[in-house]
């Protein structure tokens, strides 16, 4: 039986109120992450060269090791609004203290790897002998706080599994502003220089993760959910993440390996590479609002049995990915004249830019279907298959990118070679979500 016009427009209408309700506020927490760097990086640059680039390369490093880890979010968002889904609130809070021990557990390792390796991680990054002490301290004072920033991932994820997007909005803003205060109180006011950045990053940190952890204890107490570490639980938060981890650990050899290659062409290009990537990184902030709106909803459907709800509200958000896609690369085309003197007046950087700068804006459309399908997969907890996905992709990426210096194009080339990537992706969770296989009803998966 076919849904009459008025119910279609209404369950549209409903499925974008969710949306929204949803997405909006996770852009602005995803947004005000990066500008905790960018704040230390405006008060560290007035210390000196050598400590801006000691906190550049302590920073990278911090960014991926935190960044590999980011299962802890999307693995808790899914699980979690399943049992939300299933009317099971004391059962979706002890699934997301789970998530939270994990985050704990892998921080406290990373802390205890960290400490004793930074300069020999520190070295590996090829920091200059200038900088190199001065990213040492920077490493090993921040690495106090990695398990504070796996603690925020985990809970954000319980908080979107809830389908509450907006505590982390004010959490993260919260987080920044004090950051902010923090960092020019310890390196200026006690002249602690970039170890009192880095200590003020800390003690954000650390706030933000009290923060969470108040609200989640809060939340447990109320629908008596268990606080104490289950080993079990434990246990099949990191099964469950682990495809995930794969996924991640594939993209992320995707960047780098466009940054060496872009590198290999020479200053130029490697200039325009960053300035696109940073450009590109913004852009998947807005995509990706989407996307964990599309894990909290899918997530909560299966989990209350309607799998139906959840294929409307796949399309619907696929709707979405294509018309935010488009609406980004015309942004980005209209821009460009704007855009690109804000970081170079090279007009070298700028010709060698701007052709690879119209191919990112042309596969907008393309990444808002990849990461909107992607969002549907996670919060379905297709993650095997997502892994796999990925492995896929990153083979056909590699050749095609390696083959750049040989061939030519420059950096255009390389994009090109991105926007195959996501292409290969796009394809690949098309096939899944048409297939119907990952619409698995229930409390769990």
């Amino acid at each position: 039986m076919t849904q009459a016009p008025a119910a279609t427009k209404a369950t549209r209408r409903q499925h974008d109120r969710e949306i929204v309700m949803l997405a909006v506020p996770a852009f602005g927490a995803l947004v005000a992450e990066p500008l905790f760097v960018m704040a230390d990086s405006a008060i560290v640059g007035h210390l000196g060269t050598a400590q801006l680039a000691g906190l550049g390369v302590a920073s990278a490093l911090l960014t991926t090791a935190v960044s590999i880890f980011v299962f802890l979010a999307y693995a808790t968002t899914a699980a979690v609004a399943r049992r939300v889904g299933a009317g099971d609130l004391q059962a979706a809070i002890r699934q997301g203290m789970d998530g939270i021990w994990l985050a704990l557990l892998i921080g406290a390792t990373v802390i205890a790897v960290v400490l004793p390796s930074a300069p020999s991680l520190i070295d590996l990054f090829g920091a200059s002998d200038t900088a190199a002490p001065y990213a040492t301290t920077y490493l090993r004072i921040s690495s106090l706080g990695i398990p504070a920033m796996l603690i925020v991932l985990a809970a954000t994820g319980v908080l979107r599994g809830l389908q509450n997007t907006k505590t982390p909005l004010y959490v993260a803003i919260s987080g920044f502003v004090a950051n902010a205060v923090l960092n020019v109180v310890l390196v200026y006011g006690a002249d602690l220089g970039i170890a009192g950045s880095a200590w003020g990053t800390v003690i954000a940190q650390w706030g933000m993760a009290a923060v969470y952890l108040v609200v989640v204890v809060r939340g447990a107490r109320r629908h008596g959910a268990s606080l104490a570490p289950d080993a079990a639980g434990i246990r099949a938060s990191a099964q469950a993440g682990a495809p995930l981890l794969v996924r991640t650990l594939s993209l992320r050899a995707i960047l780098l390996i466009a940054t060496a290659v872009a590198a290999r062409l020479g200053d130029a290009d490697i200039a325009a590479h960053q300035i696109i990537l940073s450009l590109w990184s913004l852009l998947a902030f807005a995509l990706d609002a989407i996307a964990i709106a599309g894990q909290a909803i899918i997530g909560r459907y299966l989990g209350a049995d309607d799998p139906q709800g959840a294929r409307a509200a796949c399309r619907r958000m696929v709707q979405w990915g294509i018309a935010v896609g488009v609406v980004l690369g015309l942004l980005v085309i209209l821009s460009r004249p704007l855009f690109l003197p804000l970081f170079t007046s090279d007009p070298t950087v700028t010709d060698t830019a701007l052709p690879a700068l119209i191919m990112v804006a042309l596969s907008q459309p393309i990444c808002g279907v990849v990461f909107v399908l992607d969002g549907v997969l996670m919060g379905a907890g297709d993650g095997p298959y997502l892994a796999g996905a990925m492995l896929v992709t990153l083979a056909v990426f590699v050749p095609a990118a390696l083959l750049v210096p040989t061939f030519g194009g420059g950096l255009t080339a390389i994009w090109a070679a991105m926007t195959l990537m996501m292409a290969v992706r796009m394809l690949t969770l098309l096939l899944r979500a048409r297939s119907g296989r990952w619409v698995v009803t229930g409390a769990t998966r």
